[in-house]
């Protein structure tokens, strides 16, 4: 059986690796030759828009899904001519749209910050009147990782946020003084089988995670539930299948939804390890019809993603329960070349042996 990715990055790449015990190969398109998942399974290089490539990667596929949220939508619609796409082109248009996304979350209900539209600069001060200060101004589409947003802190703060971000359509949000981010991976097959993992904890520097516990410490089960009837209206409303990431902000008991991602996420690459059944074979099960694995949790696991340079892997493999892996990229700064997961039974353990990573992968880091 023969399942088609739309993208060919290091989330392309662990499908792949996912598929296999499955029986399930994968077959990636890809703008780059070298893209991270070629490596690994069958990689189409070409245009997302050109129609002949599209055909060439088509053929044969049982189902196509896509690793990346910046699919065009034209594309997915034109793939589904040949086979079932999923999850459904309806969610990429609304996740590649910050203000149709929050528009659509408010529609079911699911609170979010305070948004609001920004097309020119008088826009920009009559949303600052309205929503105050902090504030972020962000690109409506395609931004990722930090990237096309700027904060607002003093009213001169505007002059250059509009400066270097004028000329695309924009949203300013309001800024949320939050406890902590969290994220939830659902997952909802073909059959109408429904699962969800537990809600991780996430830490952001720079606009890129740098990590993620799971299961999040300290969760209630009414914090689980909340986030699990959040996903569910949204699983429902776009009868979604597949792996649905949205990442919240935990304020006291309320989550507010930030954004949704409609593919496998980097916050559920613990589940790898650290779950009975990854978020990668979960996916494949999903958008296959077979019966989804397990979700729960096996002990407590740590992610800490690899950004820019790689630390010694004869040291990173020396620490117990402690799992690399690397996608095949040539370091630059900022970008993302791999990820460790360290896993335990216990707490302690795992917080003595995250700072013997932590010290590896940044040494000025304090002991």
């Amino acid at each position: 059986m023969k399942v088609g990715v739309l993208g060919g990055g290091q989330l392309g790449r662990m499908l792949a690796l996912a598929g296999y015990p499955l029986g399930v190969h994968v077959r990636c398109l890809d703008a780059l030759t070298d893209a991270p998942a070629g490596a690994l399974c069958e990689l189409v290089v070409g245009d997302y828009a050109d129609a002949v490539t599209l055909a060439r990667f088509a053929e044969g596929v049982a189902v196509i899904t896509y690793e990346f949220e910046n699919v065009p939508v034209t594309t997915a619609r034109q793939l589904a001519e040949f086979c079932p796409v999923y999850p459904p082109p309806l969610a990429l248009e609304k996740a590649q749209d910050r203000l149709v996304e929050k528009s659509f979350l408010r529609e079911l209900a699911i609170p979010t910050p305070p948004f609001l539209a920004v097309e020119s600069r008088a826009d920009l001060d009559e949303a600052l009147t309205q929503i105050g200060l902090p504030a972020v101004l962000k690109t409506r589409r395609l931004g990722y990782d930090g990237k096309g947003q700027a904060v607002l802190r003093q009213p001169q703060d505007r002059e250059t946020a509009w400066a270097s971000l004028q000329g695309s359509p924009l949203i300013l949000e309001g800024w949320v003084n939050f406890d902590r981010e969290l994220s939830l991976l659902a997952v909802r097959s073909t059959t109408g089988e429904i699962a969800f993992y537990p809600l991780v904890a996430n830490e952001h520097r720079d606009g890129i995670l740098r990590i993620s516990r799971a299961p999040a410490p300290n969760l209630t089960p009414a914090l689980q539930a909340l986030a699990e009837a959040y996903a569910q209206r949204i699983l429902d409303a776009l009868q979604y299948v597949g792996v649905l990431a949205i990442e919240f902000f935990q304020v006291g008991q309320m989550l507010l939804a930030n954004e949704m991602a409609p593919r496998v996420h980097n916050s559920g690459h613990w589940t790898i390890e650290g779950a009975v059944t990854s978020q990668f074979a979960n996916h494949l099960c999903a958008i296959l019809g077979l019966p989804l694995g397990d979700t729960a949790a096996i002990g407590q696991s740590v992610m800490l993603n690899l950004i820019g340079t790689l630390p010694d892997r004869v040291a990173v493999l020396a620490v117990p329960g402690a799992h690399l892996h690397l996608y095949d990229k040539a370091p630059r700064p900022g970008r993302k070349l791999g990820h460790i997961t360290l896993r335990a039974d216990e707490a302690q353990t795992l917080e003595a042996r995250l700072v013997q990573l932590q010290k590896l992968i940044d040494p000025s880091a304090p002991a």
